[in-house]
């Protein structure tokens, strides 16, 4: 019998919006001129981290949870198949149906005819990241049907004139109440002329707006927090109700879920419901938990939809480093202590997904080919505050680095071309530091250094690709000699070690064994002007 060999499935990256429009530094620097939007941002996301620092650090558990989180995302990652399997049939089982979407397209469109079939030409939705990176609402408008968002950062960010979200847990975190009162008295119909920008009257305003559509609604969109594989149940938690209404009161419900939103168990998503709330909103607990587990006759949605988008998942997940970012739970304390976020806002990353977890989760989905989306990755100072604060501990700045690094593979694979003066750097940097005599030689150049120093004592301009750096900052001038120089002048009798001489390492140990407690002794004594205490080596 003959065997034909079909090879390994082509990498399907995703469509929507998960694509840079302009490189990250050009849009960057416009917005760093906008003073409204740093102040607004500089506000919110030091009043949510300052609320999530005094809530996690009650736990005494709380690198438990944070290291639990971890390793169940990872556990997740390594059997996703096996979970999503699990948990259609059992959301089948209990009356629900299940479609699959390869891509934003295809989950559009099937979330297009499952509407068109109920014969209605609006809708209602809670808050949905997913349904954001695909693009729903837009689809929806140009098929006849009018999506609603009843989230109210959501609500006046779709109201506000061509506005777009610029933060996963606050999308409107770049308007301040001013600005939300006008564009209230623009676009909401019948609303008080007079209406001021006292968050009580904006809120009641909204909320005198979507009564109506609850109540009168009969399709519904969500998105999902977790899917839990053993029950097939779907869950939200959220802090306003209005999801609460959006999951009960309409006749269908659609939800998009991206295939990560897996857990295995409901004791896993006991977990998630302590990390979840602490990083995003700083709440020991969100004031809406919802889940919901099948169709029951006459409770709650008869018509119940999931709609599985990979959308360029499977991609990220076959990179073994670059599947961490398929941990994130969307809770933004990565964006709320990121220094560049903070000045360059969420809409200068182009995607849905801004702030670090966007810099490394959108060039996955999309191709870090994308002319745009490679840009991103260099949206940081690389400080590691992401990592630190990250609920489920991705290490956000080791993924920077690895698809910086994939980044110039594509570029050299896409074009032969003639070695550039970054590659000219980084070849003379490696012959450099892996040859002592090499960096020896260098660094009896230091004293001129003078040269271009001057009387400031500071290097100021750089020519080239290092002029980068000089255009923001100076350098301080070098040392006069370097380390390795000033220890042979200071030791000149020093034994030279023989390159690849092993080191006794326990010896080196005993022989220092006491000069941290003679440090400490002579600092006291330098403070109490007493007699040190002598040690065992001492007397």
């Amino acid at each position: 019998m003959s065997v034909t060999q079909l090879g390994m499935p082509q990498v399907r990256h995703g469509v929507g919006n998960i694509f840079e429009t302009e490189p990250f530094p050009k849009y960057a620097e416009r917005e760093l001129k906008n003073e409204q939007l740093r102040a607004n941002l500089g506000f919110a996301t030091h009043k949510i981290r300052d609320k999530r620092a005094a809530v996690t650090g009650e736990l005494p558990d709380w690198q438990d949870l944070r290291t639990a989180g971890s390793m169940i995302k990872q556990k997740v990652m390594a059997n996703l198949d096996t979970y999503l399997e699990e948990f259609e049939r059992n959301f089948t089982a209990r009356g629900g149906h299940v479609h699959w979407a390869r891509d934003a397209h295809e989950a559009n469109e099937i979330a297009l005819k499952l509407i068109q079939a109920e014969g209605v030409d609006e809708i209602i939705k809670i808050k949905s990241m997913a349904t954001a990176e695909s693009g729903l609402n837009e689809y929806l408008e140009e098929n006849g049907i009018n999506a609603i968002e009843t989230d109210l950062a959501e609500e006046i960010v779709q109201l506000g004139d061509n506005d777009r979200p610029s933060h996963i847990l606050v999308p409107a975190i770049h308007r301040n109440r001013t600005e939300i009162r006008d564009i209230f008295r623009k676009k909401i119909e019948g609303v008080d002329p007079n209406l001021s920008d006292d968050p009580a009257e904006l809120a009641e305003a909204s909320r005198f707006r979507l009564r109506e559509k609850f109540l009168s609604t009969k399709v519904a969109v969500s998105g999902v927090n977790f899917g839990i594989a053993e029950t097939g149940t779907m869950t939200i938690v959220e802090s306003e109700g209005n999801g609460r209404m959006c999951l009960t009161l309409p006749e269908t419900l659609i939800t998009f879920m991206g295939i990560e939103k897996i857990l295995p168990t409901v004791e896993d998503y006991e977990v998630f419901l302590q990390l979840l709330p602490r990083s995003s909103t700083g709440e020991r607990m969100n004031p809406y938990t919802s889940t919901w587990t099948g169709v029951t006759p006459g409770d709650g949605p008869q018509n119940l939809h999931v709609i599985l988008m990979d959308n360029g998942r499977t991609a990220a997940l076959a990179d073994e480093v670059g599947r961490q970012a398929l941990h994130c739970i969307r809770c933004s304390a990565c964006m709320n202590v990121c220094p560049v976020y903070e000045r360059a806002g969420g809409h200068a990353y182009g995607s849905t997904y801004p702030g670090p977890i966007g810099a490394i989760l959108s060039p996955q989905l999309g191709g870090i080919e994308n002319e745009f989306n490679s840009t991103l990755p260099y949206a940081s100072s690389l400080c590691g505050a992401c990592y630190d604060a990250c609920p489920v501990k991705i290490n956000i700045p080791e993924v920077l680095v690895h698809l910086r690094g994939k980044d110039i593979d594509a570029k050299k694979a896409k074009k032969k071309q003639i070695p550039t003066e970054m590659d000219g750097l980084m070849f003379g940097a490696k012959k450099l530091f892996s040859s002592g005599k090499l960096m020896a030689l260098a660094e009896k150049g230091l004293p001129m250094s003078k040269l271009v120093t001057g009387k400031d004592h500071k290097i100021s301009k750089l020519p080239g690709l290092v002029g980068g750096w000089t255009d923001y900052r100076d350098i301080p001038e070098p040392p006069a000699q370097s380390f390795r120089n000033w220890y042979k002048k200071e030791r000149p009798s020093e034994t030279k070690r023989v390159a690849g001489e092993r080191v006794d390492i326990d010896a080196l140990i005993a022989q220092n064994k006491n000069k941290v407690a003679e440090a400490h002794a002579a600092a006291e004594v330098a403070a109490t002007d007493k007699p040190a205490p002598k040690t065992e080596e001492t007397k």
